[in-house]
């Protein structure tokens, strides 16, 4: 669920137990989802951003990168476009957006959070050195709570210590997001935007009121996921030869154990068995759980998969550009 800006001053975030939630707000109201509308709503803005480019890479429902240089001489002109769309939506949908404008995707989606509701931030190329320099590593887009622990550990608290970082020490200790993050935070950013990303997986999870410390407690928990799971299979209308479980520890550390498979999920029920084995054999549970995924992978091209069930639609959440 999603918190309006009003929940959001009492301390209310999308990903808080409901339970906090009410303690924090105790008039809170909860609004059922109208996932039909939302799809509805989200295809209506993707026309209006193929008025202006189709170089488009949907994030999500409510989010897409859009790169209109082939379109646009100077910054401006891609200022000037982006208070186009936002004009464009408001009048068609009557729904604010915020939009971002940058030289490169790192850039435009940290502007595009900056001044939230209906805002429009511009970084420029010369402005974009000392805003990276003093960015907290944990406001990296992909750094997550722990990830930000482990690089606040090794005195990498801003963008700064990230650039002038050991390169090898980083690769070491992160993989290739710690390059990746090292170059981000140099101002390099090559990445294009990619309007035919070819989805690679699927998942779901939910993060629990309170937390569950055994295998036995975890397992029906993972019906519900499953379920929704194959009902985007289904969708999608894709094989997937991959399960994956994740769990989240009450000190927010995430552990994830996945099992390839012959062929592809057969059904839900397969799709369930598999996530349970992975779960009771695969994942160990040092500490509490908060947070349980259940999700797919190697997803192949068409015609994969079997059972009906009813179609269901995607999440809500705010437009960003």
């Amino acid at each position: 669920a999603a918190a309006s800006y009003e929940a959001r001053a009492f301390g209310v975030h999308s990903a808080l137990a409901s339970r906090i939630a009410v303690q924090r707000c105790p008039h809170l109201k909860f609004v059922p989802p109208r996932f039909g509308v939302y799809k509805a709503v989200s295809q209506q803005i993707r026309e209006v951003f193929e008025r202006f480019t189709e170089v488009i890479e949907p994030l999500s429902l409510d989010e897409a990168y859009l790169d209109v240089s082939h379109v646009c001489k100077t910054l401006d002109d891609a200022v000037a476009i982006a208070r186009q769309i936002k004009a464009a939506i408001l009048a068609e949908t009557q729904l604010t957006a915020t939009a971002g404008v940058a030289h490169g995707r790192f850039l435009a989606k940290l502007a595009s959070g900056m001044n939230k509701p209906d805002g429009l931030t511009v970084i420029r190329a010369e402005e974009a050195g000392k805003i990276l320099a003093e960015l907290p590593v944990g406001k990296f887009h992909g750094i997550g709570p722990a990830t930000a622990i482990k690089m606040n550990a090794r005195g990498l608290y801003v963008g700064a210590d990230l650039a002038a970082a050991e390169r090898l020490g980083l690769l070491r200790r992160f993989g290739k997001r710690g390059g990746y993050f090292q170059d981000i935070a140099r101002g390099i950013d090559e990445k294009p935007v990619q309007p035919n990303r070819i989805r690679k997986s699927i998942s779901a999870e939910t993060t629990f009121s309170r937390d569950y410390d055994t295998a036995a407690e975890l397992v029906p928990l993972l019906e519900p996921l499953a379920e929704k799971v194959w009902l985007a299979l289904e969708r999608l209308d894709r094989p997937a030869r991959g399960v994956v479980v994740k769990v989240k520890y009450r000190n927010h550390e995430i552990q994830t154990r996945q099992q390839a498979l012959e062929g592809p999920v057969r059904g839900v029920m397969h799709l369930l068995a598999e996530a349970e084995a992975i779960l009771k054999h695969k994942i160990e549970l040092p500490l509490p759980v908060r947070l349980l995924g259940v999700g797919v992978f190697n997803l192949g091209e068409g015609a994969g998969t079997g059972s009906v069930l009813p179609k269901g639609a995607g999440r809500q959440g705010q437009l960003d550009l």
